[in-house]
């Protein structure tokens, strides 16, 4: 093996500890958020779901993003390394910063930003198909949140005390299910390129991005979880369940049909629904206008930084 394949091997596996830490929020925040569950059972319970749904329930997202995207049936060792080590830097910004973005629309972004600097014709039906899934997906979620609430509110029982513990329990697992839906979803961004490269196929790449998902969420998780599960929305008992369990459920079905959506703005879109549906102000608009502008500038910094990258690399 190459010294270059090592190379990209261990950014690889870097990224996914970066992508790691950046989810714990995304699937853990609400538990957390009622105090269904503490921080570091949480984030134990966390990391082996998320390495299951990596090794396991990925095969088809990494298949799709690592020959979908660019039309090269083999992508250069450097190129990859250049495509993650952009993703790799901006997700890592993110997460130091505590903003949750999408690692998913940057990872793309850096790979067409790399496709433009080699002169590599890119899947643009591909790349459109992926953009309305991102488009449709939060407004999918509200509108699920929204109704998902509505019915809860419908089951006053639920909200007694003598049934509270069930309930945190019921929303324990619903955040083990999105935490399995995040290796699924999440690892291809790391470890696609392992395909397109060679390195291995579809089995060991999940693998190997899991390990680093895991690593990530027990490590460098706990910024993250705890300013989604306090800072963005003031959440009740249904309104918790209602969001993480329409995320869990947005990013499954994606992932069953072999592409790949956002974690965070399906929760985020989940919660925002959650909040209408109470009918006050849950919602820390200052926050979410942070969010959104992530989402914004991510993919504009993939294709740029991701292209400087690749310049670099020829001129070396």
């Amino acid at each position: 093996m190459s010294i270059a394949a090592i190379m990209l091997i261990l950014l690889a596996v870097a990224f996914a500890w970066s992508m790691g830490a950046h989810y714990t929020g995304a699937c853990m925040g609400m538990p957390h958020a009622t105090g269904s569950i503490g921080l570091m059972p949480a984030l134990w319970l966390m990391a082996p779901l998320t390495l299951l749904g990596a090794t396991f329930l990925s095969h088809r997202v990494l298949f799709n993003i690592g020959h979908g995207i660019l039309v090269a049936t083999h992508l250069g060792t450097l190129t990859a390394i250049s495509i993650l080590a952009a993703a790799f830097v901006l997700t890592t910004l993110f997460t130091q910063r505590r903003v949750p973005t999408s690692t998913i629309q940057i990872l793309v972004f850096s790979i067409i930003g790399a496709g433009l600097a080699r002169g590599l014709a890119i899947h643009w039906g591909m790349v459109l198909r992926l953009v309305a899934l991102w488009i449709t997906a939060p407004f999918v979620a509200f509108a699920l949140g929204y109704a998902f609430t509505k019915c809860l509110d419908l089951l006053p029982q639920l909200a007694s005390s003598g049934n509270a513990g069930m309930i945190g329990r019921g929303l324990v697992i619903v955040g083990g299910a999105a935490s399995l839906a995040m290796g699924a979803n999440d690892v291809s961004n790391a470890t696609a390129v392992f395909l397109t490269t060679g390195i291995s196929g579809p089995l060991l790449a999940g693998a190997l991005g899991g390990a680093g998902l895991a690593v990530g969420v027990l490590t460098w998780g706990k910024p993250l979880l705890e300013r989604v599960a306090f800072d963005v929305v003031k959440v009740d008992m249904p309104m918790a369940t209602a969001a993480q369990l329409v995320q869990a459920t947005v990013v499954l079905t994606v992932v069953l049909a072999g592409y790949f959506t956002s974690m965070n703005q399906a929760l985020i879109g989940a919660m925002a629904g959650a909040g209408v549906a109470r009918g006050r102000e849950t919602i820390d608009r200052k926050v979410i206008g942070g969010v959104i502008r992530g989402w914004i500038l991510g993919p504009f910094a993939g294709v740029l930084l991701a292209y400087s990258f690749c310049w670099i690399t020829q001129k070396i």
